[in-house]
């Protein structure tokens, strides 16, 4: 252990990071082992540039020139219209062809919710209770039982919930997803540091480490074998959402079709912001063409403002994070682009004096997470498609209030009850224009309107809640 403990020191020297083994004396021989390997996992190089060019130094976010970008808008000429059916039989094509796989981005707790479980085991539907991810399951069998295909699900976790999302998913059975079709691969983590770019430990023997975002994804997917396995499947495209997005159309043939159509590395949805003030990042064009992300706080009062002849904003293509790439382009910037690291300042747990951990009440420490977005500049050819809100987003951050348990699941409501009324059926509102009850239609029953129309029987009536399931 002498060995251990000088080798782990002289590594740790030369970046100033030799605090960490201040309670070596006290740990036993396997938590001594736990903190040298959790030590040796990191890039200390990596941390010690972040610190030296982003800790201490305040360097302003990279700038560069952008303006409006190109979208596909939703269809309003018999032009349009056409594009889109031609777009969805392409998309369909492919989903029949077994070409397309499906990542959900999972590496997160609940924290938010007052929950400390995996975000996609929350219970969601609003009248079935069904979890978020049993959700989205039933939208992926719906899918493959349509097109006679296997669509099998990659689901990228996080050390902080990888065994218990397993675990979820093995007591229920998958969902009844073929066990083959369900794939878990856990993205990396990233330790934080104080404001002086110090290592923070969280417990005698362990480093305060947090999953490394989003961007995280392309990395944990050439590195896990994930990239591998889609291969050997005959898979070209993968779907890409954030598994707390409820209204989320998972693998819609439309979007597909429009990706592969166009030859795109890269493709997203977009939706119009709800106002200027809306704190969201905003799909843009760069000057020298590349598509890009830019974070509303990186955008300006006068960028956030501008708008077009017409009244209506100039930067209005809302980043929700829905996307098809190809798997070339997954194993591309995995393999060969890091991307950049963004800066939060957080509330870090940390130890005193004495090895005892304590719960920060304000922000102490900073940690890095990098944004699946900004592969975007990476791509020669991307596409994007305005989607209507109402139909695809809503997604689940906190217990009450805005993209919250209840607007999400009152989005629910109000989507199965447009489509109901599409259909001819009564819903009984109340005087704010709200359905009155509860209403669920699970993916199985009906994936849209149409299917829904062709399956109602005839002359529901609504008089409680609803839920129309297998």
């Amino acid at each position: 252990m002498d060995d251990l403990y000088a080798r782990l020191r002289s590594t740790l020297a030369p970046y100033g990071q030799e605090h960490v083994l201040r309670f070596w004396d006290r740990l036993d021989g396997t938590s001594r082992l736990r903190l040298a390997r959790q030590l040796e996992s990191f890039d200390l190089g990596l941390i010690d540039e972040l610190v030296k060019t982003r800790v201490l130094v305040a360097t302003p976010a990279p700038v560069f020139d952008f303006g409006p970008i190109e979208v596909t808008r939703l269809p309003r000429t018999a032009s349009e219209h056409a594009a889109f059916r031609r777009a969805r039989r392409v998309g369909e094509d492919l989903l029949r062809q077994g070409r397309a796989a499906c990542v959900v981005v999972a590496g997160g707790q609940g924290t938010r919710l007052g929950v400390d479980v995996p975000k996609g085991t929350f219970p969601i539907g609003p009248v079935s209770r069904k979890s978020i991810f049993e959700l989205h399951v039933e939208r992926i069998r719906a899918l493959a039982r349509r097109f006679g295909t296997h669509i099998p699900l990659f689901i990228m976790t996080s050390p902080v919930n990888d065994s218990a999302t397993r675990e979820f998913f093995r007591m229920s059975n998958n969902f009844l997803l073929p066990e083959e079709d369900v794939v878990f691969f856990v993205q990396g983590v990233m330790p934080a540091v104080d404001f002086a770019g110090k290592l923070i430990l969280d417990a005698p023997d362990h480093v305060f480490a947090n999953p490394n975002g989003h961007g995280g994804v392309m990395p944990a997917l050439v590195e896990s074998g994930a990239v591998t396995e889609m291969r050997r499947r005959g898979v070209t495209e993968v779907f890409h959402c954030q598994v707390d997005n409820v209204l989320v159309k998972i693998a819609e043939p439309v979007f597909l079709g429009f990706h592969h159509e166009t030859g795109a590395q890269m493709s997203s949805k977009v939706c119009r912001k709800r106002d200027a003030a809306e704190r969201v990042g905003v799909t843009v064009k760069r000057t020298d063409g590349r598509t890009a992300v830019v974070e509303y706080t990186n955008l300006t009062e006068e960028q956030t403002r501008r708008t077009e002849p017409d009244g209506s904003l100039s930067l209005w293509a809302a980043n929700l994070c829905i996307y098809w790439y190809t798997v070339d382009f997954a194993e591309t910037v995995g393999r060969d682009v890091r991307l950049p690291f963004n800066l939060a300042r957080k509330k870090i747990p940390h130890v005193d004096g004495d090895g005892k951990r304590v719960e920060a009440t304000e922000p102490n420490g900073i940690k890095f997470e990098t944004f699946v977005f900004d592969a975007f500049p990476h791509a020669q050819k991307t596409f994007l498609m305005e989607i209507d809100r109402a139909e695809e987003f809503a997604p689940v951050k906190n217990m009450t209030g805005e993209d919250s348990v209840d607007s999400a699941q009152l989005a629910i409501t109000e989507r199965c009850a447009r489509w109901l009324e599409s259909c001819g059926v009564t819903v009984p509102r109340g005087s704010d224009g709200r359905p009155q009850y509860p209403i669920e239609i699970s993916p199985l029953y009906a994936l849209d309107a149409g299917q829904l129309k062709r399956k109602l029987p005839d002359r529901l009536a609504i008089n409680g809640p609803l839920l129309l399931d297998t």
